[in-house]
This record gives C-alpha cells, structure tokens and sequence, in this order.
C-alpha cells in the first residue's frame, strides 16, 4: 500500500467496542447490526482536510485482512446511529465503511440540536463537502486493510444528492449508489467515472420526477449506469429508523448496491 499522504498522514483510530452490544434506537430492519457485533471492529477516526480535522465513524471486519472500502454520505440530520449502522451493515459484508461527520468543523452532529442540522449542512455548502470526502478517499485508501483503489461511495437522501456531485468530481471512485438523491447537472454526466446506481422512490415526486432527463443523459454518455424505481415507496424508504420505511424494498436496494458494488468494485 502506498505511504499516506500529508493531509492523511496524521489520522488516527480512536476507542473500541466493548463486550456488549448496544441496539440503534427505533431500528426495524432485520438487517440493522448493533454497536459491539462480534466480528466487527468499530472507531472513531480522524484525519485532515484542507488544515481541518474531519471526524468519521469507521466500522471493518475483524482480523485486519484487506478488503473494498466505501465512504458513507449521511442524510441532513447528520451522522446518526441509523448511518452508523449502515456502515456495519457494509463492515458484515467485508468493507472497511467510513461514514463522515460532516458537521465536524461545527462541534459535530451530536452535540447539534438536531433541528439545527439541516440549515447547517446546506450553509456550509456541497463544495465544503465533497471537498471533505475527497480528503476521506485519499485517508481511506491509504489504509492497509483496504486494497488500493477498491473504493465506492453511498449516500442517502442529502447524501444521495451529493453522491452525485461527487461522482464528477473524485477521481478514483469505482462505484457509487445515489439512494433518492437530487440528480446533478446533465451536461456534467459525461464528466463522471464510477460505475453509478440510482435509487428511487415511485412516490417520491420531487426527486423521481426528474431521473427521465438524467437517464437521457447518462444514455448519451459512456458511464456505466442504472437507475431504477421502487414500487410503492416514499422518499426515505431505507432508513428504518423512520415513518417512511418499507422492509422489502430496503432490502431489495440494499441488495441492490452490494451488487451493483461486487460487479464494479
């Protein structure tokens, strides 16, 4: 693996999961994994972006044999227990899942009042963070228990929308999911890298509404992609700490991914 470079070389993992799990609060998937799983081994970490410190939530198999990475865009409330969970949910599948705070210039999100969050996020502006994650690619990537240059990228909702941004913008990615996420620019289509996966909700109008011109676009160009609607869901059907959650069809995006990330990662 090739040495870290500065804005990675002063990373560090931080705490450990103790003998006892601890469940997510108001989980419902069959899927959800909590904090402590054996197997897994859970951190804290820390590494610099642009003279910052970034912290991110790090969950990976046990036995520190190398394995695909995959960075974790959060919603607009932040990293919560729920990203937290997905990144185990990946870790059981055999990556090294690194889900960002990506209001850590701002204290955190857990130490945000929660209605807070959202403004925050859309303040600090998307440049601010794919700037962030860019810096994650290269921490992750220098990592040995990551095979170099195997790296995808998920994001839901905000994330999801970002996901795309960053798909024209960070050079290396393998394979990206978009779970309902607003759909970049089409004349910068042509500009994106990674094989790319579109999540949507049929309900889900606002966003959904506008996959016929993305689809148009990415048709026209030579990135590998897919996108597809899922029946009878709103915006949010994935997270299964919420209103709008729809077991089946989380699980069939789920799958989904981890397919679409096991042909093109």
């Amino acid at each position: 693996m090739p040495t870290p470079s500065p804005a990675t070389s002063s990373a560090s993992e931080t705490g450990s999961p103790g003998p006892a799990t601890t469940a997510v609060p108001n989980a419902k998937s069959p899927l959800s994994i909590p904090e402590g799983a054996a197997g897994l081994n859970t951190a804290t970490v820390t590494f610099d972006s642009g003279g910052t410190e970034i912290t991110g939530y790090l969950a990976r198999p046990e036995g520190g044999q190398q394995g695909p990475g995959v960075l974790i865009w959060h919603e607009n409330r932040g990293l919560t227990p729920h990203i937290q969970d997905v990144a185990r949910r990946f870790a059981n599948e055999g990556y090294a899942a690194l889900a960002l705070d990506l209001l850590s210039r701002e204290g955190g999100t857990a130490g945000m009042d929660p209605d807070a969050v959202p403004g925050a996020l859309t303040q600090a502006g998307a440049q601010r963070h794919v700037d962030d994650f860019k810096a994650a690619f290269q921490y992750l990537n220098g990592q040995d228990f990551v095979e170099e240059g195997r790296i995808a990228m998920v994001g839901f909702c905000f994330g999801g929308g970002i996901t795309w941004q960053a798909s024209t913008e960070i050079q290396g990615l393998k394979a990206t999911s978009a779970f309902y996420g607003p759909a970049p620019d089409p004349a910068k289509v042509p500009t994106i890298r990674p094989a790319v996966l579109g999540v949507y909700a049929e309900n889900d109008a606002r966003i959904t509404g506008a996959m016929a011109q993305l689809q148009e676009a990415l048709d026209a160009s030579t990135v590998k992609h897919q996108l597809k609607v899922y029946p009878g869901v709103d915006h949010a059907f994935h997270n299964d700490t919420g209103e709008r959650y729809v077991e089946a069809q989380a699980i069939a995006a789920w799958n989904d991914t981890l397919a679409w990330f096991k042909d093109n990662v």
